[in-house]
């Protein structure tokens, strides 16, 4: 009879242990990465504590361009549930990494298909301001469908996520009814789409893009750059810290020598910043360089 009883007992406690199993499992955050940390960022703002997160690019001293992938990368994103990155072969190689390791369960979210950007344009999207708010409302949908008893979380993590970058739009819009038409020039097309936005007229995009590429500008585009600087043409010189040779260090020489203020700008998020913090910290340089 005892036996009998404890048997019943194990009938019963059973399903409330596979229960609790389940609860513990789901309750595992979902696994994200990103190829960029602004990416990644975003998703700890719209995940919160229900994602965890891995960027691949964070290093502030090194060329974005210039990555190579390792093994440890390699086993990140076959892990991962769902994978950020930017496309328009800005990063390249994470294509070929999820390529290498298929899952049909995994999911990969491309900001240039979001926006509508492909292979041609310029890669830095992530300072064209329709494109972080639309990779965080994909990402928010599919963490929803993922985790739907946590779907209300990643909608208010949304809402704050844009309201955030609020201030952004506003400083774009201040700057641009009263700098439109400035004519700009920088060492890198990093913050192309930004400067598109505040309606500067962007000198010199020839030798922009050599640098970008890593290939050697013409004379007759270095004589023009210098020219933009030496003549007071480029009212402000947008410098990428991260993408540097000889030629532009000498560039943000001759520019501070003719007294061009310098903006830097970057490629990878400041640690510990938000994205509305990163964005309004290099809107309020440009409004102070154009005081």
């Amino acid at each position: 009879m005892r036996s009998f009883s404890i048997l019943c007992l194990a009938v019963l406690l059973a399903p409330l242990a596979l229960g609790a199993g389940t609860a513990a499992r789901a309750a595992e955050p979902i696994a994200i990465v990103a190829a960029e940390n602004f990416y990644g960022e975003l998703a700890r703002e719209i995940g919160g504590d229900k994602v965890a997160v891995t960027s691949i690019l964070s290093n502030p001293d090194a060329d974005p361009h210039l990555f190579e992938t390792s093994p440890s990368v390699a086993r990140a994103v076959s892990a991962a549930a769902i994978v950020i990155y930017n496309g328009a072969d800005y990063d390249p190689w994470l294509p070929k990494l999820l390529a290498a390791a298929p899952r049909a369960e995994r999911t990969a979210i491309v900001a240039a298909e979001l926006v509508g950007y492909r292979s041609g344009n310029n890669p830095h999207l992530w300072y064209d301001p329709p494109t972080l708010p639309a990779v965080a409302r994909a990402l928010a949908a599919e963490l929803a469908k993922r985790d739907p008893a946590d779907a209300q979380i990643f909608g208010a993590n949304l809402a704050a996520f844009d309201a955030s970058l609020a201030p952004v739009t506003a400083a774009i819009a201040r700057l641009k009814a009263a700098h439109a038409g400035t004519p700009v020039t920088a060492t890198e097309p990093v913050f192309g789409y930004m400067a598109a936005a505040l309606g500067f007229t962007m000198l010199n995009p020839e030798f922009q893009l050599a640098t970008m590429n890593d290939t050697e500008p013409s004379p007759s585009q270095v004589a023009g750059f210098e020219a933009s600087l030496k003549s007071g043409q480029a009212k402000l010189l947008f410098y990428n810290s991260q993408v540097t040779d000889d030629t532009t260090t000498r560039l943000r020489q001759l520019a501070e020598d003719s007294h061009v203020p310098v903006v830097g700008v970057t490629e990878t998020a400041p640690a510990g910043k938000t994205i509305a913090a990163w964005f309004m910290a290099e809107l309020d340089a440009v409004a102070e360089a154009l005081k």
